[in-house]
């Protein structure tokens, strides 16, 4: 079982974080746009990483969506 990084989060931010991470794996960002925010705290929890094409899921990201 994968640890909840969201744990300090409230219930609501936990849960708009996880459909952000969802968009990002279904590369849904044009549909549905990221906050500079929310990139920001998905970055500092090590769930996405940001490159030339873009925000990508890194493992710990997956595991969160799969766990």
């Amino acid at each position: 079982m994968v640890d909840n990084p969201f744990t300090e989060l409230s219930l609501e931010r936990a849960i708009d974080l996880r459909w952000t991470l969802r968009d990002i794996q279904a590369r849904r960002l044009k549909m549905s746009p990221v906050s500079i925010e929310d990139l920001r705290v998905l970055t500092d929890l090590g769930l996405i990483e940001l490159r030339d094409e873009g925000p990508v899921l890194t493992q710990a990201g997956t595991a969160v969506l799969n766990g």
